[in-house]
């Protein structure tokens, strides 16, 4: 039927729709720059773009006088290297605790209950605790990714494991399937999509524990370098900056995504579930 809730655009009518908000904010921050910088040459809150284009040759290309490094690589090493450490130990943890809590009952009814209260607790309220007991290093800053998101993953796979039909836990059981034999043949397949789901939705939080942490105690990373310039207002390198970590979260979700879709193709077409 000819009505706005039923049409589609076409593949190219895709990529326009969204690319055009994009395009937008780009315009404005040209315009609101242009003004700003015509009232006064100096101001430093929407730097041009040859200034930030300065800026990003200066931090990614050029060998820094004091330590001979490339900041804008080293930060990035640094930062993945803490992101996939903390985001991959949560992952595990999440699928084991969450497999197991949905699975047998006489583990979930222990373990739910604390698993509901650790992911009510703000991460960010706990970070001091967590300098005091795991000092200012790396550890810390990989516990804080851990703390903040862990337990989101074990809930959702635990109501994953525990969505799926019960004709299939009595038809495995009728079949001679032992307990270990249900939970890794049965239910560990159909678990594993909805991990890497579960693991793009929460991307975005460990990111900003990540950040925040190195805001705090660091001395290298892209939330370091952030922080570090924004005593001297450098907006030419911390909006760069800012628009890197979207563009590496936003590869790392996609990477998620079609791997998502190649390893689980039957997990995408069933009832609509995880088109995004």
């Amino acid at each position: 039927m000819a009505r706005l809730i039923n049409r589609q655009p076409d593949r190219l009518g895709r990529w326009i729709l969204a690319l055009l908000p994009f395009v937008l904010l780009l315009v404005l921050y040209l315009l609101s720059s242009e003004a700003r910088l015509a009232v006064n040459p100096n101001d430093k809150l929407l730097p041009s773009f040859p200034t930030i284009f300065d800026a990003i040759v200066k931090m990614a290309f050029e060998p820094n006088r004091r330590t001979g490094e490339y900041l804008l690589w080293a930060d990035t090493l640094s930062s993945l290297r803490l992101l996939l450490l903390g985001v991959g130990i949560s992952a595990l943890m999440g699928l084991t605790v969450g497999l197991l809590n949905g699975g047998i009952p006489l583990i979930r009814i222990p373990c739910s209950p604390v698993v509901t209260a650790l992911s009510l607790i703000p991460p960010m309220a706990i970070l001091p605790i967590l300098f005091i007991v795991f000092g200012l290093g790396d550890l810390a800053k990989v516990m804080l990714i851990v703390i903040g998101i862990c337990p989101i993953l074990i809930r959702d796979l635990q109501l994953k494991t525990l969505s799926l039909p019960e004709e299939q836990l009595i038809k495995a059981q009728t079949l001679g399937a032992s307990t270990s034999q249900i939970l890794l043949r049965m239910m560990l397949p159909q678990v594993l999509p909805r991990l890497i789901e579960a693991i793009r939705l929460t991307l975005g939080s460990a990111w900003l524990f990540l950040i925040a942490a190195e805001a705090i105690a660091a001395t290298e990373g892209l939330g370091y370098r952030i922080f570090l310039v924004r005593r001297y207002l450098d907006m030419s390198i911390i909006l760069p900056y800012v628009v890197w970590i979207t563009l590496l979260a936003f590869a790392m979700d996609w990477i998620l995504k079609v791997t998502s879709r190649k390893a689980f193709p039957w997990y995408f077409g069933r009832n609509g579930e995880a088109q995004g």
